[in-house]
């Protein structure tokens, strides 16, 4: 059966409250203050949208398709975004909580997460080449062979990298976050 499909509305609760949040096709949609937690957004598509102060923790997103998506102010706890439908998947965050994410194996090059929360989140074998972390928060967020060629962390903190188990080639750092680059090697930085 063929998804509806909506465009260039702004819908906010009190739309959620008479109709619901349909499974469609959304193109060029707003979303304002939404309360989604643990909804079921499978198999939804959206492009060319923005969710503004939204929660969608813990939401289920297998085959959903975000093609040019902006995230404000968004509370999207524990996610499982390697879920999603890979085509053409280009999303960005703007002052998000994305803690306890994961984007196993995703491709995130030249995604923009400014000012966000990630402890906890999962970045294992994706490519982050160019990725760009702005005022992030990375606290025991895992890089496991994780291309991040060109990624920029110079405003950033609190990562733990491994240079030998993950690309890092022409990344930027700067200090004193770097240091999370020799925690492997136990040795006191001064």
């Amino acid at each position: 059966m063929p998804l509806s499909f909506i465009q260039d509305k702004k819908i906010d609760h009190k739309d959620l409250n008479n109709h619901g949040f349909e499974q469609a096709e959304y193109e060029n949609c707003t979303f304002i203050n939404l309360e989604l937690s643990s909804k079921d957004l499978s198999g939804f598509i959206f492009t060319d949208c923005v969710f503004e102060g939204c929660n969608l923790s813990l939401c289920k997103i297998k085959n959903t398709s975000f093609k040019t998506v902006q995230f404000n102010h968004c509370k999207l706890l524990g996610l499982r975004w390697e879920d999603c439908n890979a085509f053409l998947f280009s999303v960005g965050f703007d002052h998000c909580i994305l803690d306890m994410g994961t984007f196993y194996r995703m491709k995130l090059k030249k995604t923009k997460f400014i000012s966000c929360s990630m402890v906890e989140a999962d970045f294992t074998k994706a490519d982050m080449r160019q990725a760009w972390f702005d005022d992030c928060d990375l606290s025991k967020a895992v890089f496991d062979q994780t291309n991040l060629q060109n990624a920029n962390f110079t405003s950033s903190r609190q990562y733990i990298i491994d240079p030998e188990n993950n690309n890092i080639k022409h990344a930027a750092f700067r200090w004193p976050a770097v240091a999370g680059l020799l925690v492997k090697y136990d040795i006191d930085v001064q």
